[in-house]
């Protein structure tokens, strides 16, 4: 054993039966949370290694486990030591939809289509066993961009205003949003798998889901930081969830709301992820997320959020996708 794998991880795979299995580290990226390939005897299988005090496993074991009891396919679970962060979950291979289209554009439509479906297929279900996605929570994260962004372009920005502007917008969406759906939060390109043919994709990251609002994961998916999704598509992929749903007006003023919301936020984070972790490449992403934002910022349903945006944020900055960054 590697003393670089988690402490017990020997006991641990030997009660699941696992023992004597190698073990492969895979590429880290924007959490203290690891994973290791398991391979035993042609078989394989995940390890997660989620480590107390600055990970917590248990609220990924309860959303795998309601997602899978409501026949959406999260990972099987394995085995499971919650105290010391293990987990041996379902191995979904390496086929990632975002790789997968970078190979073969011409199945964007059909993937994506899945995508949504899958969505609608969640949000049929109740909220689940998750706290609701409340308005100091929209405001915490909208924040990161004012304590992360701003100061590193050394902005001097009304921050009571910003909050204010937030609130104003996101008031009204709050009681759209009762009594909620399950929410996954980070429902995209990277944490969606194929599993073996385009209809069947499986899920991950999924441990900080809430109740929230059917906008969200949309959002999420169409507007991804990670991967240019065309115009056209998400317009498209936007109108075939409305019209499979039969979501009103508000829905489109509600889907800009949360993309700006969750726009402002990935740019604070990404900043964080540079400054804070030593992660630069977040950076490049930045110029991808700032477009999508500022797009959602034309929504008449943002004008608070704008016009804060236009009274605080300098015309070169915007004009730049937020600016340049030391390389």
């Amino acid at each position: 054993m590697s003393a670089d794998l988690p402490a017990g991880v020997e006991s641990f795979l030997s009660k699941a039966g696992w023992g004597g299995a190698e073990i492969a580290a895979l590429p880290g990226d924007a959490s203290f949370r690891r994973y290791f390939r398991v391979h035993k005897a042609g078989k394989s299988a995940m390890l997660m290694d989620a480590p107390p005090p600055n990970e917590d496993p248990e609220p990924y074991l309860r959303a795998a486990k309601w997602l899978d009891a409501n026949g959406l396919r999260a990972p099987h679970i394995y085995a499971e030591d919650a105290q010391r962060g293990l987990v041996l979950i379902e191995d979904f291979g390496e086929v990632r939809m975002r790789e997968y289209l970078d190979q073969w554009p011409g199945d964007e439509r059909a993937i994506y289509t899945v995508a949504v479906d899958t969505l609608i297929e969640l949000h049929r279900l109740p909220s689940g066993p998750f706290l609701d996605y409340s308005m100091s929570e929209y405001k915490r994260e909208a924040n990161l961009f004012t304590e992360w962004y701003c100061p590193a372009r050394g902005l001097k920005v009304d921050g009571e205003a910003y909050v204010r502007a937030w609130e104003q917008t996101l008031g009204e969406l709050l009681a759209r949003q009762r009594t909620g759906v399950c929410v996954l939060r980070d429902y995209h390109a990277e944490n969606i798998m194929l599993l073996g043919s385009l209809e069947r994709q499986g899920l991950l990251d999924f441990q900080d889901a809430l109740a929230g609002h059917k906008a969200y994961d949309l959002v999420s998916l169409l507007q991804d930081a990670r991967r240019d999704v065309p115009v056209q598509l998400e317009a498209v992929m936007f109108d075939y969830y409305v019209r499979k749903t039969g979501e009103g007006a508000q829905f489109l003023g509600d889907y800009a709301r949360l993309g700006a919301q969750r726009n402002a936020k990935i740019v604070g984070i990404f900043v964080r992820l540079w400054q804070r972790d030593g992660k630069p490449r977040y950076l490049d992403y930045i110029p991808r997320v700032w477009a999508m934002l500022e797009r959602d910022l034309t929504h008449p349903a943002l004008a608070p959020v704008a016009r804060w945006f236009d009274a605080n944020i300098p015309p070169e900055l915007r004009a730049a996708g937020g600016g340049t960054w030391p390389t």
